[in-house]
This record gives C-alpha cells, structure tokens and sequence, in this order.
C-alpha cells in the first residue's frame, strides 16, 4: 500500500535535496523512500517551488462525495434485503 506524506514532510525533502545539495540518494535511504518518489517531488518543487504540492494531505471533495454516496449505498442495499425479507415472512404467513 501506497504511504501518503503531508505537504511539509515533501518539501522538507525537496529543500534538503535542492537547497542543500545533499544527493537523492543519500536523502532516500536515510528516511526509507524510494528513490524514484523523491525524485518525483524534487521535480514538482523546481517546476513550482511557492507550490509544489497543492492538494496534497487532503481529501478531494470529490473523494469525499464519492465515500458518502458508498456508504449510503451499502446502507440503503441492507435495507432492501431487509424489507424483502419481511416481505416474503409476511406472504408466507398470509397463507
């Protein structure tokens, strides 16, 4: 599974790597990062060093929606399967 790091933790990073001149490699395995990830980050802090990771560390509203609406979804299934349930115990007994 994929680690998520907030926003200061990146450019932490990122300013070690940039403005110290310390090299990704050394940066990577002493916090226990690959490589290629602080490069990725190293890439969006030149291109845009004011900021770099917007939106990182938080959930997209649309993500959020998207939770509700699945929890609402599950909920309203077992509501389903309990009325159908009810529904065939109250035609069983009507006989």
């Amino acid at each position: 599974m994929a680690k998520n790091f907030d926003q200061a933790y990146k450019l932490e990073i990122c300013k070690r790597v940039v403005e110290n001149r310390e090299s990704v490699t050394a940066v990577a395995r002493e916090v226990g990062i690959y490589e290629n990830t602080v490069y990725g980050w190293v890439a969006r802090y030149r291109q845009n060093s004011s900021k770099p990771f917007v939106g990182s560390g938080h959930v997209k509203a649309e993500d959020e929606e998207l939770k509700r609406l699945a929890k609402e979804n599950k909920e309203l299934r077992e509501e389903i399967e309990i009325l159908k349930k009810a529904a065939a115990y109250f035609a069983k007994n009507q006989k």
